[in-house]
């Protein structure tokens, strides 16, 4: 069955009672852009020949010596800015939706009483696991639908203007495969292992994590056999990620270790950092605003590495008390004015 047809299939299964208010790729519409455009398939074929024409050599180099047809007026008056707003309306109702299930998950306070109070009348576990699934599928089919209907574009067109599309997504941070809720829905799932059996035990050994390697990675299987991998290494102390955060560029550090390379004290935390402040490994300013608070990917390492946690937890704990010991000695000498 072609993708096209499967993309459809899933639009129209079960999937649409729980997501039908999310947004998705309009990948028959977007096809049907491209089919029109196929009068300009002359100018990708002379392009072709003359590619023919070259040595071996040059045939290998030929992704960047296509035309762009930069000025496609079929398609590009649509096409990118459509598939741009799609990408951005599904990559915020993905974190929206895994935001909330998470906040579920990991309740505090009264919230978290009157969670498990109510799990006593229902079972709020196996509808949190089959949603996680649900989202997961949605956001992996919806970046499979992105990347063939970009592949389809530069055929058609001769071009690597699809590839640059997909640098400007990860520059806009709505690469969905890139999102840090991925992440977090994986280390849910982790967290869930072993309850519910049968098809949530075969859908949640996609899953794998191994903290005790050299370099801890979390891998997750996705639909369709797409792999991802994640480092837990944090770049800064080297070791594996404590009280984690992911900043928008997508990269992941301790809480005191993002802290303290932006400048900032752990008691004001990352919002408060300065809009120039850049990451420590791709040098992307603005990056520490919106970090996401890591919390399932926190509780799965509690879990799997109690020792290690609760030495991660009394060295932090200790920093924060120098930390905001010092901040008050500060505030006090500027009070009395000395």
């Amino acid at each position: 069955m072609k993708f096209g047809e499967t993309f459809m299939e899933y639009l129209h299964g079960e999937q649409e009672g729980c997501l039908d208010k999310c947004a998705h790729v309009e990948y028959k519409r977007l096809k049907k852009v491209l089919k029109r455009c196929r009068s300009q398939g002359s100018s990708s074929a002379s392009c072709n020949d003359e590619q023919q024409q070259e040595t071996d050599t040059e045939q290998n180099q030929s992704l960047s010596q296509f035309c762009h047809c930069q000025s496609c007026p079929l398609c590009d008056q649509m096409f990118f800015s459509e598939l741009m707003r799609e990408a951005s309306d599904i990559a915020g109702c993905f974190s929206s939706r895994v935001r909330h299930l998470l906040h579920l998950h990991v309740a505090r306070g009264m919230q978290k009483y009157k969670l498990r109070l109510r799990q006593c009348f229902t079972n709020d576990q196996q509808i949190m696991v089959e949603e996680g699934r649900m989202l997961i599928e949605y956001v992996t089919m919806n970046a499979i639908a992105i990347r063939k209907i970009l592949k389809k574009y530069d055929k058609v067109h001769c071009s690597i203007n699809g590839k640059n599309f997909k640098s400007k997504m990860r520059s806009e941070h709505i690469e969905l495969l890139q999102s840090p809720w991925l992440m977090e829905l994986g280390a849910f799932y982790l967290n869930f292992d072993g309850i519910g059996g049968g098809e949530f035990s075969e859908f949640s050994s996609r899953f794998s994590c191994d903290l005790s390697a050299t370099e801890p990675v979390m891998k997750l299987m996705l639909p369709n056999s797409t792999k991802l991998e994640y480092g837990l290494t944090c770049a800064i102390c080297l070791e594996t990620v404590f009280n984690p955060y992911a900043l928008s560029c997508g990269h992941l550090f301790c809480k005191l270790c993002a802290c303290s390379a932006a400048s900032v004290l752990m008691i004001e935390g990352l919002k408060t950092a300065s809009s120039n402040a850049k990451c420590p490994v791709c040098r992307e300013a603005g990056v520490y605003t919106n970090a996401v608070h890591m919390l399932e990917l926190d509780l799965l390492v509690k879990r799997r590495c109690k020792e290690y946690w609760k030495e991660r937890m009394v060295a932090e704990r200790a920093e924060m008390v120098k930390q905001t010991r010092e901040y008050w000695d500060l505030q006090t000498k500027y009070a009395i004015g000395y």
